[in-house]
């Protein structure tokens, strides 16, 4: 089977205990290079650890997944702890612009997520300072939910007016169907219950095994 080429396969953290998310990341440095963080309010999703606790070990690229109603009054905050990428929801208030500008100017990359009912014409007036869409098929706050591909057609949408888009998946991703979601399109495949099980790194390599990539 061939591989399928710069497919990035991302273990999600989503805890609101500090000795947990400690554990699992960790865990996580063990055999991944790139991590994806829950972060949620209590009102657009339910509380998850603080912004000020979170860190990832040296050598991991973080990606913050922002699950909140007004993210824009952590600005302050997710300039400070430098990630690779922070990623907003489309359905959050606030002026999109400003938070991208801040984000550019300092080195960070922008997402936006987009929740299943969310059309990809919510966030079009924005393409151009969005680099990454985030295709959320679970539910908000938990672990699990279902993978539903026929969301894959946002990617072909957003394609088609930004074809160098990075887009993500979250929601129910595992080794069954790695291959298709990234047939459809999808760039970095999110997995938080799937990889938090008895035997992490055997489900790491078995995902890897079904999208023929080096889990190494």
């Amino acid at each position: 089977m061939s591989g399928t080429v710069g497919i990035s396969v991302c273990p999600t953290v989503m805890i609101d205990d500090q000795d947990e998310y400690r554990r699992q990341m960790e865990q996580i440095a063990k055999y991944a290079t790139r991590v994806h963080i829950d972060l949620g309010d209590g009102e657009f999703a339910k509380k998850l650890i603080a912004v000020e606790d979170i860190w990832w070990p040296a050598g991991v690229r973080a990606d913050l997944h922002v699950m909140f109603k007004h993210p824009f009054e952590h600005v302050a905050a997710f300039k400070a702890l430098t990630p690779q990428m922070v990623i907003i929801h489309a359905e959050a208030d606030g002026d999109f612009f400003a938070f991208a500008r801040e984000m550019h100017g300092h080195g960070i990359e922008v997402g936006v997520a987009l929740l299943q009912d969310t059309p990809v014409e919510a966030i079009t007036p924005a393409i151009e300072v969005i680099d990454h869409v985030l295709i959320f098929s679970g539910s908000l706050g938990q672990n699990g939910g279902k993978a539903d591909f026929r969301l894959l057609h946002k990617i072909a949408q957003l394609k088609q007016i930004k074809p160098q888009l990075e887009f993500g998946w979250d929601g129910g991703a595992n080794d069954e169907n790695a291959r298709q979601l990234a047939n459809g399109g999808v760039d970095v495949i999110n997995c938080g219950g799937y990889l938090h099980g008895k035997d992490p790194l055997d489900a790491w390599r078995k995902i890897h095994r079904a999208l023929g990539t080096d889990a190494a």
